[in-house]
This record gives structure tokens, sequence and C-alpha cells, in this order.
């Protein structure tokens, strides 16, 4: 019997095998911006927080040198890549730029988080599902837990017609 090759499902785009080198990068605290708490609740409390202004893949790589394998939750709001120009980012870069933006993203807060830690990521339908296989990719399709769909207020009530207007993939 012929060793057969084990196959993978994966997203490809351009320029997804090209990684940035980032190199280490040191924080400078702001003390008038810094809050430490009072008192730890247990010896294993870490409870200085921390308020990053910069480019949030350069502070991910800061944080990994310290907290590798010691975040319990990482929430993440990415754009949405919706085409829209806000004033702190551009919401409308090409699609493959975006990708590749967020997989070296997700990538590093793998590196952060603890094995018993989750990731919770806010997303639109414009980009979900690429990213959901991004994150399968990252953490492995079995740690996919489940999807939550907001719905405005002032959006029209779909539930009439039954089951949800979007995919959670």
């Amino acid at each position: 019997m012929a060793s057969q090759k084990k196959q993978k499902l994966e997203l490809t785009w351009i320029g997804k095998d090209e990684h940035p080198k980032l190199e280490p990068r040191v924080f400078i605290e702001e003390p008038d911006k810094s809050y430490h708490a009072e008192h730890r609740v247990s010896k294993n409390d870490i409870f200085d927080n921390m308020l990053i202004r910069g480019d949030n893949l350069l502070a991910l790589k800061a944080l990994e040198q310290d907290y590798a394998g010691k975040v319990k939750c990482v929430y993440i709001d990415p754009p949405f890549n919706t085409g829209q120009a806000f004033e702190h980012y551009e919401d409308g870069i090409e699609h493959s730029i975006w990708l590749t933006l967020m997989r070296d993203r997700v990538s590093l807060l793998h590196s952060l988080l603890s094995e018993d830690g989750s990731i919770w990521v806010h997303c639109n339908d414009d980009e979900q599902a690429y990213l959901k296989i991004i994150l399968d990719e990252t953490f492995g399709r079995a740690n996919f837990v489940t999807c939550f769909i907001w719905r405005k207020v002032d959006s029209p009530n779909d539930n009439k017609v039954g089951g949800m207007p979007e995919s959670c993939g």
C-alpha cells in the first residue's frame, strides 16, 4: 500500500508566506496614565494594567517577551474592512493585506494565550468567514466553541422568517 500524504484545507492569498521581521521593543511607562491596583487578590495576580499606544503588532510582539503563555482572555475588535475611512485607521485595505495583518496578530495572540485561555473576536460578515479560517488554522478547528450574533436595535427584525440571518461558519 502506497503511503498517502496527509492533506489539509487552508486559506491562501497573495503574500501569505511573507512574515514581518519584528525587532524586540521596550515599553516606556507614562506614570500619569498608569493604574496600579492597591492590593493583590492572590499571590499569582498580575495587577498592573497597561495602556499601549502605537502599532498593535509591535505591542503584541513586545508583550510576548513577558507574557507568552500567561494571558487568560483576549478580546479583539479588528477593522471590519468595510471600505470606510476613520480618523485613526483605514478600514478598506486590499483583502490579501487584511488577511496578512490579521494572521500576524492572531499568531502573536496565540503565543500569548495560556493553555486554558480564550480568545473573543468581534467581526462582521464582510470578513468573518475568512477570519474564522485564520483562527482555525492557528488554534485548531476543534477549539472553536461558538459564535454570538449581535443585532443592532435599529436593524430590521428577521426573526419572522425563521433562522439566523448571518452565519458563523
